[in-house]
């Protein structure tokens, strides 16, 4: 079986790794050949996150490579696609694929669809509000993140939906055998979601005020300036290190705001941080209240308050800690493991082929 897999993004983005190139040598193994073409190379996420805005020439020579990738398409028993074809352009393409014989599965684990009906650009908004709407309902399968995704994909009148939680791979996060000598609170993100740390640096300067604890954030440049002054560090952001910087971490946390946007979000850093055995401290939106059982694996927190006291108590109790970070732990391998995923995903891919065979 002969799988085109056309992602937004090569390895150095965080959707497009997680939710295909993580999954390639399970699929390799058992006999589906996947061939990758990224829509935008790793530079483009480079310049990204160093703020730098590419260019219009930058971008239509990444649309001509696609456009230039999709004419061999017929080679392929199946596409296998990361949310659309062309962003900013129409469905047209997405509809023409089932036309020529080729059955498509697209992957959301982002609202991208609030890209479109709730853009501040007014051609967006007004002349293709529901461009995703027709990427979904011309697919063979519709894969989402968590529920909210799948919800919208449904009533989109998508043919099949299946939700397929963003994984990882336990093996690669291996607990920290003892407790650091300050308590330390993770974030691990990029440039581009760090302005979900603004709402609780208030309540991260007063659990650091007395200087039994400190912050660290991975993937960023700066962070708040606001914290007390030695208890940040700031460290960037590398595949190769992600496990290490996470067992440096004595609670992870994951704010985030309260809109349709964020409604969308699978929860990925939680994952992360539950798999190298770590309490996790987050905003009860998107995927996050499923992940997050409130006084088991971490907790919850909607308000100012409500972080102050979970960080402070996680801070003050050590074997709650450890408590917490162990039930995280054991709900990854059980729920949230790419083993367990990947030979789910891998049947629905060929299940969607066949069907094209049939």
């Amino acid at each position: 079986m002969k799988v085109l897999a056309l992602t937004r993004y090569g390895r150095q983005g965080a959707s497009s790794r997680l939710r295909f190139y993580q999954f390639l040598p399970h699929l390799e193994t058992h006999g589906i050949a996947v061939t990758v073409g990224a829509l935008s190379p790793d530079e483009y996420v480079a310049r990204l996150y160093a703020g730098q805005r590419p260019g219009p020439m930058s971008i239509a020579g990444d649309y001509l490579q696609r456009m230039h990738g999709l004419l061999g398409v017929r080679r392929y028993d199946l596409v296998w696609l990361e949310k659309e074809l062309f962003p900013g352009f129409p469905a047209t393409f997405e509809r023409a694929l089932p036309g020529l014989g080729v059955p498509y599965v697209v992957d959301y684990d982002d609202a991208t669809f609030h890209n479109y009906d709730r853009s501040s650009n007014p051609l967006f908004r007004h002349l293709w509000p529901r461009k995703i709407d027709a990427v979904m309902r011309h697919a063979e399968l519709v894969t989402a993140g968590n529920e909210y995704l799948a919800a919208h994909a449904r009533a989109a009148g998508a043919r099949q939906v299946e939700v397929l939680p963003t994984v990882v791979d336990p093996a690669r996060y291996s607990p920290r055998p003892q407790p650091s000598p300050v308590f330390s609170i993770g974030w691990m993100g990029t440039p581009v979601t760090e302005r979900y740390l603004a709402p609780v640096t208030q309540p991260l300067a007063e659990v650091c005020a007395d200087g039994r604890a400190r912050v660290i954030l991975v993937g960023v440049a700066s962070g708040p300036t606001a914290l007390p002054p030695g208890s940040l560090e700031v460290r960037p952001w590398s595949e190769g290190r992600e496990a290490a910087d996470i067992r440096d971490f004595d609670v992870g946390i994951m704010p985030l705001d309260d809109t349709d946007w964020e409604r969308g979000k699978c929860g990925y850093k939680l994952i992360q941080y539950m798999a190298g055995a770590k309490p996790v401290v987050a905003s009860p939106v998107g995927a996050n209240p499923q992940i997050v059982e409130h006084g088991v694996n971490g907790f919850l927190a909607a308000t100012e308050e409500e972080w102050r006291v979970a960080l402070r108590r996680l801070r003050d109790d050590p074997r709650l800690r450890i408590r917490m970070g162990e039930a995280g732990r054991r709900k990854v391998e059980a729920e949230y493991s790419l083993e367990l995923v990947a030979p789910r995903l891998r049947d629905l891919l060929r299940a969607a082929a066949g069907r094209r065979a049939a």
